[in-house]
């Protein structure tokens, strides 16, 4: 049983289980009846997407110095009581369930699920590669 780390709207994978999306707004254009059929997510899960100040700055970062004012203000937000208990629950789920988390961004070292991969990874989840 593992975590997989993957991009909303991407096919799924043999194994991957139930895919959460942890983004700040649900797909443009998608009835919620088809978010799953579709494969953005199973659930939606907010609570470990950056604020929407915080999503600004990674959308706007050009630079490395932007990028890591983002990564700051994100694991910032992370490690607040209710999403660092949420990392910790998923942590602990990873060595017994399979499941997914994900986001929209097409590329992942740009995006807060890199960020997510590690903390994940910090509090010991299993992480699929």
């Amino acid at each position: 049983m593992s975590i997989r780390i993957v991009r909303l709207g991407t096919p799924r994978t043999a194994g991957e289980g139930l895919r959460i999306g942890t983004v700040r707004r649900p797909p443009r254009g998608v009835p919620k009846t088809e978010f799953a059929s579709q494969d953005w997510y199973d659930v939606w899960y907010p609570n470990l997407a950056p604020s929407a100040e915080t999503m600004k700055l990674g959308q706007e970062a050009e630079t490395p110095a932007q990028w890591n004012a983002f990564m700051r203000k994100y694991k910032s937000e992370m490690a607040e009581a209710d999403a660092s208990r949420s990392i910790d629950l998923l942590a602990a789920l990873s060595h017994s369930a399979a499941f997914s988390v994900g986001c929209y961004c097409e590329d992942e070292s740009r995006c807060h699920r890199s960020l997510l991969r590690g903390l994940l990874a910090e509090r010991g989840a299993d992480i699929a590669n």
